[in-house]
């Protein structure tokens, strides 16, 4: 059984929003509890807080990146070509 193009839209969708709302769970625990953040994760990786700010905002723009690349750029394709 193969997918209709509805089908996969639809999961694009789904993907988006899914993934987005991880982005936004993951800036909401960093804004509101980055530095509870910052001591768990010092125990392991030793490392200033610039740095560690640093590695999370690149981490966040890359997610994001990623997000608009392989979800919300093939859903809009397919859905501008499903209309």
């Amino acid at each position: 059984m193969t997918p209709s193009l509805l089908d996969v839209v639809r999961f694009l969708a789904w993907c988006s929003i899914v993934n987005l709302g991880i982005l936004c769970l993951w800036f909401l625990a960093f804004l509101l509890g980055r530095s509870r953040l910052y001591r768990m994760h010092c125990r392991w990786f030793p490392m200033s807080e610039e740095r560690f700010n640093s590695i999370h905002y690149l981490g966040m723009a890359v997610y994001k990146l990623m997000i608009l690349v392989f979800n919300l750029v093939p859903l809009t394709v397919l859905w501008l070509g499903f209309r």
